[in-house]
């Protein structure tokens, strides 16, 4: 397979998490260096594909809901149907899932190339064990293991994200509405994380952090959050001055994307935000605790505070004992490593 160098009609189906979305973007552009005239196909997710927009090197973003139980039969049929319709002659498979390797199966992808998982290895024409160092290596390394038997090494290539001026210029607008200079220094905060609490460091220290920070009368801090984060964000935000802007639950993902951009700092939990703010190459300070920042930290870029206690990574959602992955990063040290990007 090493030997194939005519593909034609690529399907790269895309990792459901906004992060592992972000972490497997190199995929694409490796994969068009390799055959720069064939037609390359993102395949992901509709609550992740708005991500991809702007991405130089795709042709065409293949936006699907997972079916439910309702209707699930027809729904799959369809699914199917429009990877038939495709005639794709080359699938990379990034979720290791069951279902994702059966619709490129049934879709007839005529080359399925993914890794050896959830029982699914028959359904692909190249079965790739995976690593033996997986989780002692980054993710985005990992995924590009998987373009080894097409003959394309692992590259240096980073993850990668694209904003078109006209948002540059919409988040620009926006920041304006609260009052924001375009020479104001702006520190985006993101005290969520869509996996669980334990990922998160303690609401109280987010908001010490923010009141320190707005001492300086040219500092304006953007929280985001999604609407399952937004009553976190709400209580950090509670009672602080206009400086403190809350946008939880109030933009899209491309909002998001040319907001960090903007930002001149961004302070994270291990989250989806975090990855979106190293791709951007965004000073960035991330935050771990029950998660592994060597297989899922941003990219080879930003500062990574963790504490490596002895019971972390546990990735677990909820702590069950002291927590003190987390509360042993004090509010005084995550402000001076904010500092010294500003």
């Amino acid at each position: 397979m090493g030997m194939q160098t005519d593909f034609q009609n690529i399907l790269i189906r895309m990792p459901n998490w906004l992060g592992d979305a972000v972490m497997a973007t190199p995929i694409l552009a490796d994969v068009r260096n390799k055959w720069p005239d064939a037609k390359i196909t993102a395949m992901c997710q509709g609550s992740v594909c708005s991500l991809l927009i702007g991405n130089p090197y795709i042709d065409e973003i293949f936006s699907f809901t997972c079916p439910n139980e309702f209707l699930r039969r027809q729904k799959k049929r369809d699914l199917i149907e429009r990877i038939r319709q495709g005639r794709y002659d080359l699938g990379i498979l990034l979720p290791n899932s069951f279902s994702s390797a059966w619709w490129l199966w049934r879709g007839r992808v005529k080359r399925r190339i993914g890794f050896a998982a959830d029982g699914r290895s028959l359904l692909l024409t190249k079965a790739i064990p995976f690593p033996k160092k997986r989780g002692q290596e980054h993710l985005v390394k990992t995924y590009k293991r998987l373009l080894d038997p097409l003959g394309i090494p692992i590259s240096e290539t980073m993850p990668k994200l694209f904003s078109t001026e006209e948002e540059k210029l919409a988040a620009e607008q926006l920041l304006t509405q609260f009052d924001v200079p375009k020479n104001g220094k702006v520190v985006g905060i993101n005290p969520g994380a869509a996996f669980g609490s334990a990922k998160c460091w303690l609401p109280d220290r987010f908001r010490g952090v923010i009141e320190k920070l707005l001492k300086d009368p040219n500092v304006y801090v953007v929280c985001f959050g999604d609407q399952a984060g937004a009553s976190l964000v709400h209580e950090i935000c509670e009672g602080l001055p206009p400086r403190a802007i809350n946008l939880a639950a109030a933009t899209s993902l491309r909002e998001l994307i040319a907001l960090i951009a903007r930002c001149n700092v961004f302070l994270t939990n291990d989250s989806g935000p975090m990855h979106i703010a190293a791709a951007l190459k965004t000073p960035l300070v991330a935050l771990f605790g029950s998660t592994n920042d060597i297989a899922t930290g941003p990219y080879k870029h930003g500062d990574v505070i963790h504490k490596h206690v002895s019971c972390s990574p546990c990735y677990k959602r909820t702590c069950p004992i002291d927590f003190k992955c987390m509360t042993r990063i004090e509010t005084d040290e995550v402000y001076e490593a904010l500092l010294r990007h500003l």
